[in-house]
């Protein structure tokens, strides 16, 4: 009779511990998982974030050249002159159709 109640209760801790076990390890399986979905997810935003750098880096660049250019007088002269036609007193302004090039 005490062999029958021992066994029981050797029953019931190992089912007790292995659904113990059973629920730590599937805990540990969702907290790697998320966190390996989060790496993902870094490492995504940090390839857009690397792009849209390099591309306000080109803007820059552009802007700080195009800065420099207004700074001379000839260059804004010109500038005005083609942007919006702008003439000297003795020039005639024939503004020529664009054509597509194939």
């Amino acid at each position: 009779m005490k062999k029958k109640k021992m066994n029981k209760f050797i029953k019931r801790r190992l089912t007790f511990l292995s659904c113990a076990i059973i629920l730590l390890v599937g805990l540990i399986v969702t907290n790697v998982f998320k966190d390996f979905c989060q790496i993902i997810h870094n490492k995504n935003e940090i390839t857009l974030l690397n792009n849209e750098y390099n591309n306000l880096l080109h803007d820059a660049e552009s802007l700080q050249s195009e800065i420099t250019k207004l700074q001379d007088s000839d260059y804004v002269a010109r500038y005005a002159r083609e942007k919006y036609l702008y003439s000297l007193p003795d020039e005639v302004i024939i503004k020529l159709p664009e054509t597509k090039s194939e």
